[in-house]
């Protein structure tokens, strides 16, 4: 006798089936630490596969590239000029406040703030980002407003919360200190002070900061031994089952590119709808640039409005794969409402395997950097 089939429950079972297979697809393969470091001492095209979703253009996690604007004789006297104009506080209208106020250079050229602190004590509207590796930057402030250096130098100067300096006015100002004619003269083969030259000035000392060796950068150019075990872990990890190369990858660990993570508390304190105020495209709203994560562990408080003190904190946040606020009522059909990126997805990391990525995070941090400050001119 046959059997009578029940086509709506076997379509579940079906779905439900592809469903867990999915789930399922990706097994984590847990190799011993020798075998980790065997593996990834060949050369990189020999490293497994990374976990990256279909479309995402990366790139493979490489040592860094010596900056082409370092110990460049012809650009000495220019660097000179931007380094002198990065430190001097005459740049702001107060006369208190200079770059390094916000950049320092024994705090990653961060400021370990969740804002900094500017003009007349007002506080900023997102957290500071390093100034490490910026000659490599394709965009520049957490919503990517500007392309350049000399652009991005521009910012900071006239904000009424940072600087408050009109840039109408600096050039004239600078022209009364008279130990800045013969820097001006060097660098551009006459004393006229303007604003893009200064701009160009500070962009090029930027351009020039670079952090120490890493262990990280040591392992991929041949010691075998600079990489703990645990870090090692972490690196595989990093590639595989954590997906991070989804969007950190290459030298700079960063994709340049602009993502929603769910931080943007529309409708709320704090809210902050990124990309959006730069493009106008609701595609946009909450999305942030991508950060390097070159000296990540000296650089906290972290993400773009640096509430996060935590990196264990922030790696729950990930395995969790981050937040995914609902609407209120009052959002339900706003056109603006923000959809977090579907290439966060939960990732089952147990602990020890939290804590092998962050000491991942921590093999390319470095010692920290010191710079004398120069002798301003008088």
């Amino acid at each position: 006798m046959k059997t009578r089939q029940n086509k709506p429950i076997n379509l579940l079972l079906i779905s439900a089936t592809l469903l867990w297979c999915g789930f399922i697809g990706y097994q984590h393969h847990r190799y011993t630490a020798d075998e980790l470091r065997e593996m990834y001492s060949k050369p990189a095209s020999e490293w497994p596969t990374p976990l990256v979703d279909e479309g995402i253009a990366w790139k493979e996690i490489a040592p860094i590239p010596p900056s082409p604007y370092k110990d460049v004789d012809s650009l000495r006297p220019l660097v000179d000029l931007g380094k002198v104009l990065f430190f001097d506080p005459r740049l702001s209208s107060s006369e208190q406040i200079s770059c390094s106020s916000c950049h320092d250079p024994q705090l990653s050229w961060s400021n370990g703030r969740t804002v900094a602190v500017g003009h007349d004590h007002q506080l900023g509207q997102r957290n500071t980002p390093s100034l490490f590796y910026t000659w490599a930057g394709e965009s520049f402030f957490w919503d990517g407003r500007v392309a350049s250096l000399e652009e991005q130098a521009k910012v900071p100067v006239e904000n009424p919360l940072e600087m408050h300096q009109g840039l109408e006015d600096l050039p004239a100002k600078l022209d009364q200190i008279d130990g800045y004619h013969p820097y001006f003269e060097d660098a551009f083969g006459d004393g006229a002070i303007t604003v893009d030259r200064i701009a160009a000035a500070l962009a090029y000392f930027q351009r020039t900061l670079e952090g120490r060796t890493s262990d990280l950068d040591k392992f991929l150019k041949g010691d075998k031994d600079a990489m703990s075990d645990e870090a090692l872990r972490g690196l595989h990890l990093f590639r595989t089952k954590a997906r991070c190369m989804n969007c950190h990858s290459g030298p700079f660990l960063t994709d340049n590119k602009f993502h929603n993570l769910g931080l943007h508390y529309f409708g709320r304190k704090y809210e902050d709808l990124g990309r959006y105020q730069v493009t106008k495209d609701p595609e946009d709203v909450g999305k942030f640039k991508t950060p390097t994560l070159r000296e990540v562990m000296r650089t906290g408080p972290w993400m773009h409005n640096g509430l996060f003190h935590s990196m264990e904190g922030i790696m729950n946040m990930y395995d969790h794969g981050m937040s995914r606020p609902k609407p209120r009522p009052e959002f339900k059909d706003d056109p603006l409402w923000p959809t977090t990126s579907e290439i966060l997805k939960p990732l089952g990391l147990t602990q020890e395997e939290k804590h092998d990525l962050i000491a991942f995070l921590e093999s390319m941090t470095t010692l920290i950097y010191r710079m004398p400050r120069p002798e301003l001119p008088q």
